[in-house]
């Protein structure tokens, strides 16, 4: 009998502290955040750095996506996040919405662990959440 096993990648050390370092220079910025986490996909298994801000409704993701990428050209190396590994989405993005049902923090940098969670029956693998307004 053959067994499959899929081995999780990990959420490093450095990849936390770079998430915490975009979210912070994209405050600096200016730039209105709702959200900005990293996201385990499963079906993947990768993780995405997901930004949730309404200059996707108001510039479009195309804009928002632009104003990212700037802030991550002045960003150290070592201590930034690819464009590849960014997902910018609107506010209600699903993902977003149902994470908000069970997690809340302030505007300033928060570090939460969220893992094997059920909520309204999407279950939730692994998410690290720096905001979530």
């Amino acid at each position: 009998m053959v067994t499959e096993m899929v081995v999780k990648e990990a959420l490093t050390e450095s990849m936390i502290s770079a998430g915490a370092e975009l979210t912070s220079r994209l405050d600096e910025a200016g730039l209105p955040l709702t959200a900005s986490l990293w996201f385990y996909d499963s079906d993947a298994n990768d993780w995405r750095f997901i930004i949730a801000t309404p200059e996707v409704d108001s510039e479009g993701v195309r804009a928002a996506y632009g104003k990212v990428q700037s802030i991550i050209e002045k960003t150290p190396e070592d201590k930034s996040i690819p464009l590849k590994h960014i997902t910018v989405v609107d506010p209600h993005d699903p993902t977003i919405s149902v994470l908000r049902l069970a997690v809340r923090t302030g505007d300033g940098i928060s570090r939460i662990r969220f893992s094997r969670n059920m909520i309204n029956s999407t279950f939730i693998e692994d998410a690290y959440i720096y905001r979530l307004t």
